[in-house]
């Protein structure tokens, strides 16, 4: 068995996230780590052979638009349903991160791995 890993590391996006008072309305810094599993294989060096990570910041930026979101859990679990749409993806790992939510912490979040 042979598997590919597409990734996306540290993209960051103003979302507007979160349950507290504090949180609404107001826009927050998020990071995204995404990780991709496939056993595609670009022998041909075209992009049909391959997972297209634009085009995965494209789904994450549109759940970002579509409006406010509750939990970071419930984020990842879009983001990873919107990647597993794309039958060639085997496995999703995604990783939110709210960027300074706790005093004295870079970040707090949830990291969730689901597969077919």
């Amino acid at each position: 068995m042979s598997e590919t890993r597409v990734f996306i590391r540290n993209l960051e996006l103003l979302v507007r996230i979160g349950v507290h008072g504090h949180e609404q309305g107001m826009p927050q810094p998020v990071r995204f780590n995404v990780s991709l599993w496939t056993d595609l294989r670009a022998e041909d060096d075209r992009l049909e052979q391959a997972i297209d990570y634009e085009a995965v910041v494209g789904k994450i930026r549109a759940i970002v638009a579509a409006g406010h979101i509750n939990l970071a859990e419930t984020l990842a679990e879009r983001i990873a349903s919107a990647c597993l749409e794309d039958a060639r993806v085997k496995k999703a790992q995604v990783c939110v991160e709210k960027l300074h939510a706790l005093p004295g912490a870079e970040a707090a979040g949830v990291e969730i791995l689901r597969a077919r």
